[in-house]
């Protein structure tokens, strides 16, 4: 299949026909890795797993710096 390159703000672009990104099971907020192997583009779909943030801090044993937040008052025009 023959793509055409486009001019996206200062970059470019291509659009990826549906049914690669079907057969790939890639979706719109999916990561992809992009590499240059001599004359080619090579984009495939990153394997790294999202997680969340009550996942990523599930372990932590530091302190819990939100007890001692507080809120200041307003300063300029802030709608509180």
């Amino acid at each position: 299949m023959e793509l055409k390159l486009q001019k996206w703000g200062n970059s470019y672009g291509i659009r990826i026909p549906n049914v690669y990104l079907k057969s790939l099971n890639i979706k719109p907020s999916d990561n992809l890795i992009i590499e240059q192997n001599d004359n080619k583009i090579i984009i495939s779909k990153s394997n790294k797993q999202k997680i969340s943030l009550s996942e990523k801090f599930k372990n932590y044993k530091g302190d819990n710096l939100t007890k001692d937040f507080e809120w200041d008052n307003p300063v300029g025009d802030e709608l509180w």
